[in-house]
Formats: structure tokens, C-alpha cells, sequence
């Protein structure tokens, strides 16, 4: 029977299947952090659990530290630093592969796990984070899980999940000059509603896939569960083993053989069944940006403000009103030009070097607008250091931009900093509820490129204005 990248790699790992559609699933890997993973290890230490393979369990701290200049184990969070002294405590006692503070390998989990050969093709990974689901670019099979989910991981390497059903998303065209993985997902939310994808994995392919970085391919699956899936994933090719290889966590020489032969076996079978097909034309699309308290608010760069006359529903209509106030913008008025407060460089979703990359290339030899805020949080120390290797912090630091330590930042503010109320704010990051990034503040969600430009004029713009954007 003909079988999708998904099933195969599901059907490997069922231990048992328990009945009423759920399986008993083996975990290969785990990843923690100090927000989430810290609750799952207590809760085991208080119940006389020990972690059952510590060598295959990974931490890092991310989520609660500052990413200022100097910092340590203090933070602006109230207890914060109780906190990471707690989880390091946890850790250090279970033997786990950890990358505390200000070492090289320390930053957001899920850049630090494909940089450092972590996440690999046919596995299942687990970390009780929503965006988990970034790993499935390199060919894995990741999710995000709660904190009991993950201690039952932690202490058995295996979980109860109920199978869902495979979507196939069909990328192809090359896309305009400016047109990034962050636009292509943000039109695909927009065009099919932030649960388009509830109760589905979902599978990337086509020509556009094929072109793509692997870390534009992380970004794209990063906000898989934005789409409302369980996990975004991709089948692997010579640019996911190339980026792999020699890696610190990936397989030795010796096995290397071995795992490319297996590496390859995983892709969908001709004729495989998928519950549901969206086919994209990558070279149609243009710059995309985000105008109320969803991904799904995404429109065109050159498009308006959507009426709340054209809302389907009584419920769309309701959404609508709700972010338009929220967000103090108006219905039928154009995106480009709103004025920003504030720019935000970081997150899981786009920080990393490629990333950093692009919005210096923007940012050489400008400056930022007088009154803007703007923030650069690489993803990792090693994209940091690297980054400034090359130069990249002098030039952030020369437009205007504050260059700070890796970590989450203000993603969310869980680590007690934010940006003001009512500030508005265009950011890299991938969730622009309200409140995310500070009490009352307004985000906006863009590709690096856009918001470095939108940082130099001081008004949202595309970097590259197409066309049919002038």
C-alpha cells in the first residue's frame, strides 16, 4: 500500500496500537527548555522518576533570560532567575545534554537543534513548545507537547497519539524577488483560515520546496501550527543531508552510510493518499504582512485593510470588528504606510544567519527613523557569533538597532520585557495575538526584509516592491 512521508515514518515508530484510532508511539529525542521542561522534570523528581535515556534528552535556556548585553542568571521576571536555577539544578542531576548560558551551543530550541545535528530526518521529536513542529523541514516527524505529555516522555521515551490525517501542500513557481518562506506561509494562513489545517500533518512539496534553504524550509514548517496542524513536514534531499553533516549530535562516520540509505527511503510513495490537497503558486504571490490579531490577518503589502462588509459569517464579522479596535486600524485603508513604533528582529521563525543576512543587507549604509525602537535577537550564540564574524552586529548596530544575546526576547514577553501600549511594532516573529508582545501592544508580522525596511522609513513597506506593489 502506498504510503506518505508522514505514514512512514508514524508506522516505524508504533510500539502498540491501543485502539479508537490512538497508538503507542516511540519517542526518539526530547528537548526541553526552562518555561515548560522545567515543570515536567520537577514533577518526575517529586515522584521518584528518573529521565529513562538522559542521552537522548536535550535542554537549553531560552525562554525566561534576558538577552541583554551582560546577562546572567537575573532577569526582569519576577522568580526568574529561582527559575533557571531550578532547571539547571533538574538537568545537571539527570545527566541531560544541557547548553546553559553563555556557552556556544545555548540559544531558542528550535534553531539550536537543527544547528547542532539534533533533529534528523525519521525520527520523532518531541518538546513541549508549539513551534516543535519547525524540525519537520530536516525530514522529522516534530511536535510541540504539554508538560505531562513530556514527562511521560521523559520517563518511558514513548506517548499515546492518536494518528492524524495528511494534507499535501503543493509549492511551485519561483517566487518575485522579496518574496520569502514567511510570505508564502502567511498567504497560505490568510487564504485558509488559522485551523485550515486542524487534525492534519502536513506534508511541503513541489518545485519551490525543492529551491529553498533549509533554513527557509525551518521557517516555513515553524508555522505549521499557526495553520492550525499538528507538525509541517518535508522529505529530505542532498541539501538536508549536506546541512547535516558533521553536525555534533548527527550520526558518526561510521553510521553516516547507514542513515543517508534510510534518509532516502523517505519520501511519498507515488499514488499515496492525502485526506486533503492545496496547490500555491509561489510566483503569483507578493510581500505579505499582517493587519489584526491572527496570522490569518495577512494581506498583500500593496492590498487594503479588509471591509467588515466582506466578512462570510457572523463570527468572521465579529473577528474582524474586534482586531480592527484592537489593532487601531481602520477597515479599507491601506497597509502600507501605517506607522511603526517599533521593529523586532528574532524568534524561532527568523533568526537565523540567512536571515540575519537579508536584513543587513537592507540595513547597510541606512539608518532607522528617528523615534523607532528596533531590536535584533540572533537565534543562537553560534548564529551570533558567526553573524559578527562577518561583520553583520556593526552594521544592525550602525543603522540604529540594539544587538542583543540569543534567546527567545520578545517573542512573548515571558521573560518580564516588552514593548509599550498601544506601541506598534512589526515583528519577525509568528504570533501577533493580543498581548503578545507586551499589554495592549500592536504587532505585525513580516519577513526580516520588511521589517528592516519598515524600520528605515518608519512606516510598514516592502523591501522589494514589485510591480504590482508600486
Amino acid at each position: 500500500m502506498a504510503e506518505t512521508l508522514f505514514d512512514k515514518i508514524w508506522n516505524q515508530h508504533i510500539i502498540s496500537d491501543l485502539g479508537d484510532g490512538n497508538d503507542l508511539i516511540y519517542i526518539d529525542r526530547i528537548f526541553l527548555h526552562e518555561r515548560t521542561g522545567s515543570v515536567a522534570l520537577k514533577s518526575l523528581e517529586e515522584r521518584g522518576i528518573s529521565v529513562r535515556k538522559p542521552s537522548q534528552v536535550f535542554a537549553t535556556i531560552d525562554h525566561i533570560v534576558d538577552t541583554l548585553p551582560g546577562r546572567g542568571d537575573e532577569t526582569m521576571m519576577p522568580s526568574g532567575s529561582q527559575f533557571i536555577e531550578s532547571f539547571r539544578e533538574s538537568v545537571q542531576r539527570e545527566k541531560i545534554n544541557f547548553f546553559d548560558l553563555n556557552t556556544s551551543r545555548q540559544g531558542i530550541v528550535h534553531v539550536v537543534s537543527p544547528e547542532q545535528g539534533i533533529a534528523l530526518p525519521g525520527i520523532t521529536y518531541i518538546c513541549p513548545d508549539s513551534h516543535t513542529c519547525s524540525l519537520g523541514a530536516l525530514g522529522a516527524l516534530a511536535w510541540g507537547v504539554g508538560s505531562s505529555e513530556c514527562e511521560h516522555a521523559l520517563a518511558t521515551n514513548t506517548l499515546v497519539k492518536k494518528k492524524p490525517k495528511s494534507m499535501l501542500i503543493n509549492i511551485n513557481g519561483i517566487p518575485k524577488d522579496g518574496v520569502t518562506a514567511k510570505d508564502i506561509i502567511l498567504h497560505l494562513i490568510s487564504k485558509h483560515g488559522a485551523n485550515g489545517a486542524n487534525g492534519h500533518a502536513i506534508e511541503f512539496q513541489g518545485e519551490t520546496i525543492d529551491r529553498m534553504s533549509i533554513e527557509s524550509r525551518l521557517t516555513l514548517c515553524n508555522m505549521a501550527v499557526e495553520f492550525g496542524a499538528m507538525t509541517g513536514i518535508i522529505s529530505p534531499d542532498k541539501k538536508t543531508i549536506e546541512y547535516i553533516s558533521g553536525k555534533a549530535f548527527a550520526p558518526e562516520k561510521g553510521d553516516q552510510k547507514l542513515a543517508e540509505e534510510y534518509w532516502a527511503s523517505l519520501k511519498s510513495d507515488d499514488g499515496a493518499h492525502f485526506s486533503k490537497v492545496i496547490d500555491i503558486d509561489a510566483s503569483k504571490l507578493n510581500t505579505y504582512v499582517t493587519w489584526g490579531t491572527s496570522p490569518e490577518h495577512a494581506i498583500e503589502i500593496k492590498d487594503k485593510i479588509p471591509s467588515i462588509d466582506d466578512a462570510n459569517s457572523s463570527k468572521e464579522n465579529t473577528s474582524i470588528k474586534k482586531a480592527l479596535d484592537y489593532m487601531g486600524l481602520e477597515e479599507n485603508d491601506a497597509i502600507r504606510g501605517t506607522k511603526i513604533d517599533a521593529a523586532f528582529i528574532g524568534s524561532c521563525t527568523n533568526s537565523r544567519l540567512s536571515d540575519l543576512r537579508v536584513a543587513a543587507s537592507i540595513l547597510k549604509g541606512n539608518k532607522i527613523a528617528p523615534g523607532i525602537k528596533a531590536i535584533c535577537v540572533p537565534g543562537s550564540s553560534k548564529v551570533k557569533k558567526e553573524a559578527e564574524s562577518e561583520g553583520i552586529d556593526k552594521i544592525f548596530k550602525s543603522a540604529g538597532f540594539e544587538w542583543r544575546e540569543s534567546g527567545c526576547s520578545m517573542c512573548f514577553f515571558a521573560g518580564g520585557e516588552s514593548f509599550g501600549e498601544d506601541e506598534r511594532v512589526i515583528s519577525t516573529t509568528n504570533r501577533n495575538f493580543e498581548n503578545r508582545q507586551g499589554k495592549k501592544t500592536r504587532t505585525h508580522l513580516a519577513s526580516p526584509a520588511t521589517v528592516a525596511a519598515s524600520a528605515i522609513k518608519g512606516e510598514i513597506t516592502a523591501a522589494h516592491l514589485t510591480e504590482n506593489e508600486t
